[in-house]
Protein backbone atom coordinates (compact mmCIF):
# COMPACT_ATOMS: atom_id res chain seq x y z
CA UNK A 1 0.00 0.00 0.00
CA UNK A 2 1.45 3.36 -0.71
CA UNK A 3 0.41 5.84 1.93
CA UNK A 4 0.99 9.78 0.74
CA UNK A 5 0.77 11.87 4.13
CA UNK A 6 0.41 15.71 4.61
CA UNK A 7 0.94 17.14 7.73
CA UNK A 8 0.33 20.56 8.79
CA UNK A 9 2.45 22.37 11.65
CA UNK A 10 0.83 25.36 13.16
CA UNK A 11 1.07 27.41 16.00
CA UNK A 12 -0.40 30.73 16.36
CA UNK A 13 2.23 33.78 16.28
CA UNK A 14 0.15 34.93 19.93
CA UNK A 15 -0.18 31.88 21.21
CA UNK A 16 1.43 30.89 25.18
CA UNK A 17 5.02 29.92 24.89
CA UNK A 18 4.13 27.08 26.74
CA UNK A 19 1.42 26.03 24.06
CA UNK A 20 4.26 26.17 21.37
CA UNK A 21 6.99 24.51 23.39
CA UNK A 22 3.95 21.44 24.81
CA UNK A 23 3.52 20.91 20.81
CA UNK A 24 6.88 21.02 19.80
CA UNK A 25 7.96 18.47 22.32
CA UNK A 26 4.74 15.81 22.43
CA UNK A 27 4.65 16.02 18.52
CA UNK A 28 7.21 17.86 15.99
CA UNK A 29 9.80 16.23 17.39
CA UNK A 30 8.33 13.21 17.77
CA UNK A 31 7.32 13.40 14.14
CA UNK A 32 10.79 14.37 12.77
CA UNK A 33 12.92 11.79 14.95
CA UNK A 34 10.49 9.20 13.23
CA UNK A 35 11.51 10.18 9.82
CA UNK A 36 15.64 10.31 11.17
CA UNK A 37 15.26 6.69 12.48
CA UNK A 38 13.73 5.49 9.20
CA UNK A 39 15.34 7.10 6.23
CA UNK A 40 12.75 5.10 3.51
CA UNK A 41 9.73 7.14 4.76
CA UNK A 42 8.74 10.39 3.29
CA UNK A 43 6.28 13.03 4.40
CA UNK A 44 4.98 16.06 2.64
CA UNK A 45 5.04 19.06 5.51
CA UNK A 46 3.93 22.84 6.01
CA UNK A 47 5.22 24.62 8.59
CA UNK A 48 3.94 27.86 8.61
CA UNK A 49 6.08 30.81 8.80
CA UNK A 50 5.20 32.15 11.95
CA UNK A 51 5.75 28.74 13.76
CA UNK A 52 9.49 28.42 12.12
CA UNK A 53 10.12 32.09 13.56
CA UNK A 54 8.75 31.27 17.44
CA UNK A 55 11.41 28.36 17.28
CA UNK A 56 14.36 30.19 15.94
CA UNK A 57 13.38 33.82 18.19
CA UNK A 58 11.62 32.81 20.91
CA UNK A 59 12.32 28.94 21.59
CA UNK A 60 16.13 29.17 20.36
CA UNK A 61 15.30 25.81 18.47
CA UNK A 62 17.32 26.75 15.69
CA UNK A 63 18.59 22.73 15.80
CA UNK A 64 15.24 21.07 15.19
CA UNK A 65 15.16 23.37 11.88
CA UNK A 66 18.40 22.11 10.87
CA UNK A 67 17.10 18.64 11.02
CA UNK A 68 14.38 19.26 9.24
CA UNK A 69 16.50 20.76 6.78
CA UNK A 70 18.93 17.64 6.80
CA UNK A 71 15.36 15.43 5.90
CA UNK A 72 14.83 18.21 3.24
CA UNK A 73 18.40 18.04 1.53
CA UNK A 74 17.29 14.32 1.86
CA UNK A 75 14.23 14.10 -0.04
CA UNK A 76 12.45 12.66 2.95
CA UNK A 77 10.60 15.81 3.67
CA UNK A 78 9.06 17.54 0.75
CA UNK A 79 7.84 21.51 2.17
CA UNK A 80 4.72 23.05 0.85
CA UNK A 81 4.40 26.90 0.96
CA UNK A 82 1.13 28.81 3.05
CA UNK A 83 0.53 31.89 4.58
CA UNK A 84 2.70 33.07 6.89
CA UNK A 85 0.20 33.55 9.96
CA UNK A 86 -2.42 31.56 8.94
CA UNK A 87 -5.60 33.64 7.69
CA UNK A 88 -8.62 31.75 6.26
CA UNK A 89 -7.35 33.07 2.61
CA UNK A 90 -11.40 33.46 1.04
CA UNK A 91 -12.08 35.94 3.99
CA UNK A 92 -9.22 38.64 3.62
CA UNK A 93 -8.28 41.28 1.82
CA UNK A 94 -6.72 40.56 -1.54
CA UNK A 95 -3.76 42.31 -1.09
CA UNK A 96 -2.93 40.82 2.43
CA UNK A 97 -3.07 36.92 0.79
CA UNK A 98 -0.54 38.41 -1.32
CA UNK A 99 1.44 40.11 1.40
CA UNK A 100 1.37 36.66 3.56
CA UNK A 101 2.34 34.36 0.61
CA UNK A 102 5.15 36.57 -0.09
CA UNK A 103 6.48 36.47 3.50
CA UNK A 104 5.94 32.74 4.11
CA UNK A 105 8.67 31.99 0.98
CA UNK A 106 10.85 34.84 2.50
CA UNK A 107 10.88 32.84 5.64
CA UNK A 108 10.67 29.10 3.94
CA UNK A 109 14.16 30.25 2.39
CA UNK A 110 15.59 31.98 5.20
CA UNK A 111 15.61 28.92 7.27
CA UNK A 112 15.71 26.09 4.06
CA UNK A 113 17.83 27.71 1.92
CA UNK A 114 16.96 30.09 -1.35
CA UNK A 115 16.65 27.34 -3.85
CA UNK A 116 14.67 25.28 -1.72
CA UNK A 117 11.59 23.77 -4.30
CA UNK A 118 8.21 24.97 -3.20
CA UNK A 119 5.88 24.00 -5.57
CA UNK A 120 3.00 22.84 -3.39
CA UNK A 121 0.24 25.25 -1.89
CA UNK A 122 -1.35 24.53 1.87
CA UNK A 123 -4.40 26.87 2.00
CA UNK A 124 -4.75 27.29 6.23
CA UNK A 125 -7.97 24.83 6.44
CA UNK A 126 -7.77 23.57 3.37
CA UNK A 127 -10.49 26.79 2.50
CA UNK A 128 -10.48 26.85 -1.06
CA UNK A 129 -12.12 29.91 -3.00
CA UNK A 130 -11.51 30.60 -6.77
CA UNK A 131 -10.13 34.05 -6.14
CA UNK A 132 -7.73 32.99 -3.88
CA UNK A 133 -6.66 29.79 -6.12
CA UNK A 134 -6.05 32.22 -9.20
CA UNK A 135 -3.83 34.01 -6.94
CA UNK A 136 -1.67 30.95 -5.97
CA UNK A 137 -1.45 29.80 -9.40
CA UNK A 138 -0.13 33.35 -10.61
CA UNK A 139 2.34 33.43 -7.84
CA UNK A 140 4.00 30.49 -9.46
CA UNK A 141 2.77 27.55 -7.08
CA UNK A 142 1.70 23.86 -9.08
CA UNK A 143 -0.37 22.17 -7.11
CA UNK A 144 -2.89 22.32 -3.92
CA UNK A 145 -4.10 19.83 -1.30
CA UNK A 146 -7.59 19.94 -0.30
CA UNK A 147 -10.25 17.62 1.35
CA UNK A 148 -12.30 15.43 -0.50
CA UNK A 149 -15.49 17.29 0.12
CA UNK A 150 -14.14 20.46 -2.46
CA UNK A 151 -14.63 18.65 -5.21
CA UNK A 152 -18.61 19.02 -4.59
CA UNK A 153 -18.97 14.85 -4.93
CA UNK A 154 -20.99 12.57 -2.08
CA UNK A 155 -17.94 12.13 0.60
CA UNK A 156 -16.85 8.38 -0.22
CA UNK A 157 -16.97 8.14 -3.91
CA UNK A 158 -14.21 10.70 -5.60
CA UNK A 159 -11.11 8.27 -6.26
CA UNK A 160 -8.59 10.05 -4.55
CA UNK A 161 -5.68 8.52 -5.59
CA UNK A 162 -5.69 10.17 -8.94
CA UNK A 163 -4.29 13.87 -9.55
CA UNK A 164 -7.11 16.13 -10.68
CA UNK A 165 -6.55 19.81 -12.12
CA UNK A 166 -8.94 23.02 -11.45
CA UNK A 167 -10.91 23.52 -14.01
CA UNK A 168 -10.69 27.55 -13.55
CA UNK A 169 -7.42 28.11 -11.84
CA UNK A 170 -5.52 25.19 -13.98
CA UNK A 171 -3.46 24.26 -10.69
CA UNK A 172 -3.11 20.39 -10.09
CA UNK A 173 -4.96 19.35 -6.84
CA UNK A 174 -4.62 16.08 -4.58
CA UNK A 175 -7.47 15.66 -2.36
CA UNK A 176 -7.12 13.90 1.19
CA UNK A 177 -9.75 11.11 2.43
CA UNK A 178 -11.74 12.58 4.43
CA UNK A 179 -13.00 10.15 6.79
CA UNK A 180 -9.82 8.00 6.84
CA UNK A 181 -8.11 11.89 7.83
CA UNK A 182 -10.28 11.96 10.66
CA UNK A 183 -8.93 8.56 12.34
CA UNK A 184 -6.00 8.09 14.05
CA UNK A 185 -3.90 7.19 11.10
CA UNK A 186 -1.36 5.13 12.16
CA UNK A 187 -3.81 3.11 13.97
CA UNK A 188 -6.42 2.18 11.57
CA UNK A 189 -3.21 0.98 9.30
CA UNK A 190 -1.90 -0.58 12.07
CA UNK A 191 -5.34 -2.94 12.80
CA UNK A 192 -5.81 -3.83 9.29
CA UNK A 193 -8.57 -1.54 8.49
CA UNK A 194 -7.52 -0.55 5.16
CA UNK A 195 -8.12 -2.03 1.99
CA UNK A 196 -6.93 0.10 -0.71
CA UNK A 197 -3.38 0.17 -2.73
CA UNK A 198 -3.19 4.18 -2.30
CA UNK A 199 -4.39 6.20 0.49
CA UNK A 200 -3.51 10.09 0.88
CA UNK A 201 -4.01 11.61 4.56
CA UNK A 202 -3.97 14.87 5.66
CA UNK A 203 -4.01 16.30 9.14
CA UNK A 204 -2.87 18.36 11.47
CA UNK A 205 0.84 17.38 12.68
CA UNK A 206 -0.47 18.11 16.78
CA UNK A 207 -2.18 15.02 16.35
CA UNK A 208 0.59 13.22 16.47
CA UNK A 209 1.29 12.98 20.00
CA UNK A 210 -0.52 16.58 21.30
CA UNK A 211 -3.96 15.48 20.47
CA UNK A 212 -3.75 11.55 20.80
CA UNK A 213 -2.07 9.85 23.02
CA UNK A 214 -0.43 6.55 21.25
CA UNK A 215 0.31 5.04 23.90
CA UNK A 216 1.24 1.61 21.55
CA UNK A 217 3.31 3.68 19.81
CA UNK A 218 1.44 2.84 16.46
CA UNK A 219 2.97 5.75 14.63
CA UNK A 220 6.45 4.14 15.24
CA UNK A 221 5.46 1.09 14.70
CA UNK A 222 3.94 1.58 11.09
CA UNK A 223 7.07 3.86 10.58
CA UNK A 224 9.55 0.82 11.43
CA UNK A 225 7.68 -1.83 9.99
CA UNK A 226 6.62 -0.47 6.67
CA UNK A 227 8.34 -2.71 4.47
CA UNK A 228 7.43 -6.19 6.55
CA UNK A 229 3.38 -4.70 6.12
CA UNK A 230 3.69 -3.33 3.02
CA UNK A 231 3.93 0.22 3.12
CA UNK A 232 5.57 2.65 0.70
CA UNK A 233 5.74 6.52 0.84
CA UNK A 234 6.17 9.49 -1.23
CA UNK A 235 6.34 12.85 -1.82
CA UNK A 236 3.01 14.94 -3.08
CA UNK A 237 4.85 16.44 -6.10
CA UNK A 238 6.74 13.31 -6.94
CA UNK A 239 3.39 11.10 -6.94
CA UNK A 240 1.93 13.74 -9.04
CA UNK A 241 4.85 13.67 -11.37
CA UNK A 242 4.15 9.99 -11.57
CA UNK A 243 0.27 10.76 -12.49
CA UNK A 244 0.07 9.66 -16.31
CA UNK A 245 -3.48 11.27 -16.57
CA UNK A 246 -5.02 14.09 -15.03
CA UNK A 247 -8.44 14.91 -14.60
CA UNK A 248 -10.08 18.13 -15.40
CA UNK A 249 -12.54 19.07 -11.89
CA UNK A 250 -14.65 22.06 -10.69
CA UNK A 251 -13.50 22.82 -6.82
CA UNK A 252 -16.60 24.29 -4.92
CA UNK A 253 -16.32 26.87 -2.27
CA UNK A 254 -14.85 24.33 0.60
CA UNK A 255 -12.72 23.81 3.40
CA UNK A 256 -11.53 20.61 5.40
CA UNK A 257 -13.99 21.38 8.40
CA UNK A 258 -17.10 22.24 5.66
CA UNK A 259 -19.75 19.47 5.71
CA UNK A 260 -22.71 18.54 2.76
CA UNK A 261 -25.18 20.66 4.78
CA UNK A 262 -23.18 23.63 4.87
CA UNK A 263 -22.48 23.10 1.24
CA UNK A 264 -25.41 22.89 0.26
CA UNK A 265 -27.06 25.68 2.10
CA UNK A 266 -23.69 27.69 0.33
CA UNK A 267 -22.24 28.65 3.51
CA UNK A 268 -18.50 26.72 3.28
CA UNK A 269 -16.79 28.47 5.70
CA UNK A 270 -19.00 28.54 8.30
CA UNK A 271 -16.69 27.24 11.32
CA UNK A 272 -15.14 30.42 10.99
CA UNK A 273 -18.44 33.29 9.69
CA UNK A 274 -21.27 32.28 10.87
CA UNK A 275 -24.39 34.52 9.79
CA UNK A 276 -25.68 33.00 13.61
CA UNK A 277 -22.62 33.78 15.51
CA UNK A 278 -22.81 37.38 16.24
CA UNK A 279 -19.84 37.48 18.01
CA UNK A 280 -18.02 36.17 15.00
CA UNK A 281 -19.83 38.84 13.11
CA UNK A 282 -18.61 41.92 14.68
CA UNK A 283 -15.24 39.86 15.00
CA UNK A 284 -15.22 40.30 11.30
CA UNK A 285 -16.63 43.96 11.09
CA UNK A 286 -13.72 44.72 12.98
CA UNK A 287 -11.14 42.63 11.18
CA UNK A 288 -12.53 44.43 8.00
CA UNK A 289 -11.89 47.88 9.43
CA UNK A 290 -8.54 47.28 10.71
CA UNK A 291 -7.47 46.05 7.03
CA UNK A 292 -9.14 49.05 5.69
CA UNK A 293 -7.34 51.57 7.41
CA UNK A 294 -4.06 49.78 6.95
CA UNK A 295 -4.15 50.00 3.48
CA UNK A 296 -5.40 53.62 3.91
CA UNK A 297 -2.45 55.02 6.12
CA UNK A 298 0.41 53.21 4.37
CA UNK A 299 2.74 55.93 4.94
CA UNK A 300 2.07 56.54 8.49
CA UNK A 301 5.60 55.74 10.81
CA UNK A 302 4.36 53.26 12.84
CA UNK A 303 2.94 51.11 9.97
CA UNK A 304 5.42 48.07 11.03
CA UNK A 305 3.76 47.63 14.30
CA UNK A 306 0.71 47.74 12.61
CA UNK A 307 1.12 44.85 10.98
CA UNK A 308 2.27 43.08 13.10
CA UNK A 309 -1.15 43.20 15.53
CA UNK A 310 -2.97 42.63 12.24
CA UNK A 311 -1.81 39.42 11.05
CA UNK A 312 -1.93 38.20 14.08
CA UNK A 313 -5.58 38.93 14.68
CA UNK A 314 -6.99 38.01 11.57
CA UNK A 315 -5.35 34.37 12.10
CA UNK A 316 -8.26 31.70 11.93
CA UNK A 317 -8.12 31.33 15.47
CA UNK A 318 -9.30 34.27 16.34
CA UNK A 319 -12.91 33.08 14.63
CA UNK A 320 -12.51 29.31 15.23
CA UNK A 321 -11.96 29.98 18.98
CA UNK A 322 -15.68 32.01 18.73
CA UNK A 323 -17.39 28.95 16.69
CA UNK A 324 -18.42 26.97 19.85
CA UNK A 325 -18.40 24.04 17.46
CA UNK A 326 -17.96 20.97 19.20
CA UNK A 327 -14.77 19.28 17.42
CA UNK A 328 -13.90 15.85 19.89
CA UNK A 329 -15.40 13.34 17.81
CA UNK A 330 -11.99 14.48 15.39
CA UNK A 331 -9.51 14.86 18.59
CA UNK A 332 -10.35 18.62 19.07
CA UNK A 333 -11.69 20.68 21.60
CA UNK A 334 -15.42 22.20 22.09
CA UNK A 335 -13.92 25.17 19.94
CA UNK A 336 -14.87 28.13 22.25
CA UNK A 337 -12.39 29.85 24.18
CA UNK A 338 -12.87 33.62 25.53
CA UNK A 339 -9.21 34.34 26.23
CA UNK A 340 -8.36 33.53 22.67
CA UNK A 341 -11.04 35.24 20.89
CA UNK A 342 -10.52 38.38 23.10
CA UNK A 343 -6.66 38.06 22.48
CA UNK A 344 -7.11 38.08 18.97
CA UNK A 345 -10.09 40.67 18.69
CA UNK A 346 -6.96 42.93 20.84
CA UNK A 347 -4.61 42.51 18.22
CA UNK A 348 -7.12 44.10 15.27
CA UNK A 349 -7.51 47.55 17.69
CA UNK A 350 -4.00 47.27 18.15
CA UNK A 351 -3.36 47.38 14.70
CA UNK A 352 -5.36 50.23 14.54
CA UNK A 353 -4.08 51.94 17.99
CA UNK A 354 -0.91 51.99 16.40
CA UNK A 355 -1.52 54.10 13.09
CA UNK A 356 -1.90 57.03 15.97
CA UNK A 357 -0.13 60.07 13.71
CA UNK A 358 -2.76 58.84 11.26
CA UNK A 359 -6.54 57.88 11.92
CA UNK A 360 -9.15 60.70 12.14
CA UNK A 361 -10.38 60.53 15.95
CA UNK A 362 -13.91 59.06 14.79
CA UNK A 363 -12.27 55.86 13.82
CA UNK A 364 -9.95 56.15 16.72
CA UNK A 365 -13.39 55.79 18.66
CA UNK A 366 -15.18 54.15 15.82
CA UNK A 367 -12.38 50.76 16.54
CA UNK A 368 -12.45 51.16 20.35
CA UNK A 369 -16.25 51.07 20.25
CA UNK A 370 -16.48 48.04 18.33
CA UNK A 371 -13.74 46.20 20.48
CA UNK A 372 -15.77 47.50 23.58
CA UNK A 373 -18.68 45.55 22.38
CA UNK A 374 -17.40 42.20 21.12
CA UNK A 375 -16.01 42.30 24.50
CA UNK A 376 -19.21 42.25 26.06
CA UNK A 377 -20.40 39.87 23.64
CA UNK A 378 -17.75 37.50 24.29
CA UNK A 379 -18.06 37.56 28.54
CA UNK A 380 -22.05 37.02 28.55
CA UNK A 381 -22.03 34.65 26.03
CA UNK A 382 -19.43 32.97 27.94
CA UNK A 383 -21.08 33.32 31.87
CA UNK A 384 -24.43 32.38 29.95
CA UNK A 385 -23.57 29.21 27.90
CA UNK A 386 -20.44 27.86 29.21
Amino acid sequence: MLWINFLHFYQPANVDKKKVIEATTLSYERIIRGLEENSHIKFTLNITGCLLLRWDEELKRIDLIRRIKRLVLKKQIELVSSAAYHPLLPLIDEKQVIEQIKENEIILRKYFGEKIPLKGFFLPEMAYSLKTAKIIKSLGYEWIILDEISSGKKLGTLDCSRIYTDNNSKLDVIFREHALSQTYIPETIINGKINKSTIITGTDAELYGLRHIDEPANFEKVLSKADAINIKTELISNYINLSKEKIAINIVDSSWESTPLELKKNKPFELWVSFENKVQLRLWDLAIFAQNLYYKYQNDSNIWWSRWHLVRGLASCTFWWASGRDLRKVFGPIAWNPDQIELGAQELVRSIRDLEKSTTLKEKIEAEDRFIEILNMIWKKHWKNY
